[in-house]
């Protein structure tokens, strides 16, 4: 699976991996990018189905987007790097740690669904949505989730999930379904920071807080008057946490 990757920083520095949100690119690591690829060497890369990444047709599983960044990796010949991932990209770091951990240094994980198989219906029946009427169908009310009212700065996030191709957002949908990655949680072995807020409605910050109890030696920060998108709502509060944790 070729996924698309944007490369930023020097060539020498360590690696860092972002992993965008359902529906949205590695465009959606703008605020950060510049930042940490004063340190790193930044790669955000696209989900498969999104972006500018290969868009075979689904149903995908957790295991097909991890493995597709373990051979990006490979394809990269980097041995190991540290993975920031928020929303879907969040799980798949969970995943990565779990099943590849000699492949992940560090670990940011920002409002990881950890155990969306417990409500497949909810994925299953937005996939059928979005197949059946594209992703013009949910912007809206994704938008409603992932920022709060007053911050008014989407238009860049809404053209995303519009170019999102409807297959492989609803696949994604699909590998949701059949994801539960609370099992293996006291298996991590990587450094890991949790982030939620108080106004995650997507991915409450209840299903977060006690993921840092499950994954060893976890550190969690809760924050305030923020919603589910918060690397691009609040840059401001999200770099420095990255940088600290990286670091």
């Amino acid at each position: 699976m070729r996924l698309n990757y944007v490369e930023t920083g020097s060539a020498d520095a360590p690696v860092v991996l972002l992993g965008s949100s359902l529906g949205a690119s590695q465009a959606m690591w703008a605020p950060q990018v510049d930042v940490l690829a004063e340190r790193f060497r930044v790669i955000a890369f696209d989900h498969r189905g999104h972006g500018g990444s290969e868009v075979p047709d689904g149903p995908y599983t957790m295991e097909d987007l991890g493995g597709d960044v373990v051979e990006l990796l490979d394809t990269l010949g980097v041995e190991q790097a540290s993975y920031v991932g928020i929303s879907l990209g969040g799980a798949v770091g969970l995943w990565l740690a779990q099943n590849a951990p000699d492949r992940i240094h560090r670990l940011v994980a920002i409002c990881p669904p950890s155990n969306p198989a417990a409500t497949p219906d909810t994925w299953t029946a937005r996939a059928a949505q979005v197949r059946a009427e594209g992703t013009q169908s949910i912007v809206d009310a994704t938008l409603g989730r992932w920022f709060l009212p007053d911050f008014k700065d989407i238009d860049p996030i809404r053209q995303m999930l519009l170019d999102c191709p409807a297959e492989g957002y609803a696949a994604c949908c699909e590998a949701l379904s059949t994801t539960n990655l609370l099992p293996s949680l006291p298996d991590i072995t990587a450094p890991v920071l949790l982030v939620t807020t108080d106004g995650d409605t997507s991915v409450p910050p209840e299903t977060v807080v006690p993921l840092a109890t499950q994954i060893p030696g976890a550190h969690l920060e809760i924050l305030e008057n923020a919603a589910h998108l918060v690397t691009y709502s609040h840059p401001h509060v999200i770099n420095p946490l990255l940088l600290a944790h990286l670091a």
